[in-house]
């Protein structure tokens, strides 16, 4: 069983994504692909697609070029730094991130030392300590293992509606960069209608990346742009919506009243919630992203030296999210709808993190991760704004 599960692994493109840069890929966490088989298996049965586990996990780097480099991710803006009683992970991914750096060591760092800074003044202090600072900060940070694995919360929100057709279905997708845009992208591949809604002003930061990673995730989605200052069209959208998607950070979308509470809902509307660490207490308004999350619910490889954990994966939490997401929001529509569901990255990962690990057996020619097909381009931003006023007219004179 662990010789099979770490072929896979290795066939998969994982392995080449998990380890020391200079050292033989890990195959410990081998078990993380059986489990998201099993899951794409019963989401396929679900939506009636085909769904590839492994070109979900490893396909944003195969399309990136990207490969593994021990306690940094593979996409470089995540390390792993050691403090004085364990391990962290820090995300510098926006430049606003950057720019806080100064204010987290306080002193000024020049611009090309800022991870040896960072990595000195963590050392002299306990990870709660660093986190707590960054936090408050508004930085994306992760102590390794502090979350548990926790289920999706489900919460009774509106009317049930009996199922008919994932066709029939209207999906406002309001996230961005993977896990929600994931979700959405596989129930578009269902033949539902799905909308994706982006501020001019500030549009899915992967529109600025990897073009092809922004096609894979949003390719035949409605590219829709709304001013989210002046709610009132957006508000309209949502409530005709069969399903909602969001990423927010706490409370950002109620302050504009269009949170799931302050939209009248059709009956048997599903209003997906995906943060970094779940939306109670203090941890509603901890930041989070793919690797940093990944290693807040304990889910890292090792190196063979024993000295301290690597990345598992190429921000393994977001796309490991975006299939349990896209399964709790089928579950739900069978049950007639009518729910918010929360989902956050670092539960899951902690989840696949207390998987078994594998042992260290000879797995043979480690594969690189393979691209996926994108068949088409993305829309541009706002190029489908006409097409979804009608959709949403017509939704409204339906209902009259």
């Amino acid at each position: 069983m662990n010789d099979a599960a770490a072929r896979d692994w290795s066939a998969g493109g994982l392995a080449a994504l998990t380890g020391m840069p200079d050292g033989p890929p890990d195959v410990s966490r081998a078990a993380v692909l059986s489990r998201a088989r099993a899951v794409a298996s019963e989401l396929a049965g679900h939506l009636g697609i085909e769904v590839d586990a492994a070109a979900l996990l490893a396909g944003r780097a195969a399309l990136s070029g990207l490969h593994r480099q021990g306690r940094i991710s593979a996409g470089g803006a995540t390390r792993l730094i050691a403090g004085r009683d364990g391990w962290l992970a820090l995300t510098l991914a926006r430049s606003d991130d950057v720019d806080t750096v100064p204010a987290l060591l306080e002193s000024d760092v020049p611009i090309d030392d800022l991870w040896s800074a960072i990595t000195e003044w963590a050392g002299r202090r306990q990870v709660a300590a660093v986190a707590e600072r960054a936090r408050l900060l508004g930085l994306p940070v992760g102590v390794l293992g502090e979350t548990a694995a926790a289920a999706p919360v489900e919460r009774r929100h509106g009317n049930r509606k009996p199922f008919q057709d994932h066709a029939r279905l209207l999906v406002v997708d309001m996230s961005s960069m993977w896990a929600g845009p994931l979700c959405g992208q596989l129930l578009a591949r269902t033949g539902a209608t799905v909308v994706k809604v982006e501020s001019p002003s500030r549009p899915d930061g992967t529109r600025h990346g990897e073009r092809r990673f922004f096609d894979w995730m949003n390719t035949g989605k409605l590219c829709y742009t709304a001013d989210f200052g002046q709610p009132d069209e957006l508000r309209q959208l949502l409530s005709v919506a069969d399903v909602v998607i969001e990423s927010s950070r706490s409370d950002a979308l109620v302050n504009r009243g269009l949170g799931p509470k302050d939209v009248a809902a059709r009956d048997g509307r599903v209003w997906l919630r995906v943060t970094g660490h779940g939306t109670q207490g203090d941890h509603a308004h901890w930041v989070g992203f793919g690797d940093d999350a990944a290693v807040s619910g304990g889910l890292v490889g090792s190196d063979p030296a024993g000295s301290g954990p690597v990345f598992c994966g190429d921000a393994i939490a977001d796309p490991l999210t975006g299939l349990h997401a896209v399964l709790a929001v089928s579950q739900s529509l069978r049950r007639g709808g009518g729910e918010i569901i929360e989902i956050a990255l670092a539960a899951v990962a902690a989840e696949y993190a207390a998987l078994p690990l594998t042992g260290g057996h000879s797995v043979g020619p480690v594969a690189e991760p393979v691209a996926p097909v994108v068949p088409s381009r993305a829309g541009a931003l706002g190029a489908d704004n006409t097409r979804v006023r009608d959709i949403v007219r017509e939704r409204i004179t339906a209902a009259c």
